[in-house]
């Protein structure tokens, strides 16, 4: 039997990576597919949080807000500051650009 040729070895070895490659994004597709809305990738949050990614609030504080159901900054008189300070996430710097925004828009917190 001869000898494959490095040209037929090397075709070979590329249709294999593609395979593998093929298989591996088939899983990770599966698995994002599976996950739970609260942890889902932070492209899945891109169209919920747009209001504060406006705001220009960091990503944790912004999974935070929509996490618990917070889509605007006029949902914001739905909670209290004590129960927006436990979220997490949720930054000393979040907090102060959220407390701007509420006071620059005439709104308040719950009591």
């Amino acid at each position: 039997m001869a000898k494959p040729s490095r040209a037929k070895i090397k075709m070979l070895q590329s249709q294999a990576m593609k395979a593998a490659a093929e298989r591996k994004a088939e899983k990770s597709a599966e698995y994002l597919a599976s996950l739970s809305p609260s942890k889902a990738p932070i492209d899945n949050f891109s169209e919920q949080d747009g209001a504060w990614r406006d705001l220009g609030l960091a990503a944790p504080a912004r999974r935070a807000l929509v996490e618990d159901g917070l889509y605007s900054v006029a949902d914001l008189r739905k909670v209290s500051l004590a129960a927006l300070k436990e979220l997490d996430g949720m930054s000393p710097n979040a907090i102060r650009v959220i407390v701007a925004e509420m006071k620059k828009q005439d709104l308040s917190f719950r009591s």
